[in-house]
């Protein structure tokens, strides 16, 4: 298997296993929405008693990369995927970048034992819907500020947000 396609698998292996320690559903994007730039649709029930849903898209980069600086990942991204994020048309479910960070050497993404499965480092996320377009004419650095860690904590709150009809 390619090394790229080993990133892809285990970034989608780590989002599947935060979406489901959350409570909600994941689902590999089918290949008419990867290419409008979703990878991964996580579902779940608004409210408990409730038979409305609430889904989030997301577009996924795996790196093992040093993109991390104090306070932000800084990631280049192809002004194709820049623009299908900052769409900000309200018909559309919300649309984050999510960059799963992972160790150098394959050999270290995943550390296993019987009472522990770990998998390293770390994902973040953000939302760029509705910043302006750009000047540029391959890629533009986008910022995902690192307290933004894309956790079982996390999703929830940005589930609830989603629910209520808040932005993101």
């Amino acid at each position: 298997m390619y090394i790229t396609t080993q990133k892809e698998e285990f970034s989608y292996a780590y989002i599947n296993a935060v979406a489901s320690a959350a409570g909600y559903s994941f689902q590999v994007a089918p290949r008419p929405l990867d290419l409008v730039g979703v990878d991964v649709t996580i579902t779940g029930i608004a409210l408990p008693g409730s038979r409305r849903r609430t889904r989030i898209d997301l577009q996924v980069k795996c790196t093992s990369q040093k993109l991390l600086d104090n306070d932000f990942v800084k990631i280049p991204l192809e002004i194709k995927n820049y623009d299908e994020l900052r769409n900000d048309n309200p018909d559309d479910d919300p649309l984050l970048l999510v960059v799963v960070l992972v160790p150098d050497l394959q050999e270290d993404w995943l550390q296993q034992s019987e009472t522990e499965l770990c998998l390293k480092r770390c994902a973040y996320w953000v939302s760029i819907r509705g910043q302006p377009p750009t000047e540029n004419q391959s890629t533009v650095t986008v910022y995902l500020p690192r307290q933004n860690i894309f956790s079982v904590e996390v999703l929830p709150a940005l589930m609830q947000r989603i629910a209520r009809g808040e932005p993101i």
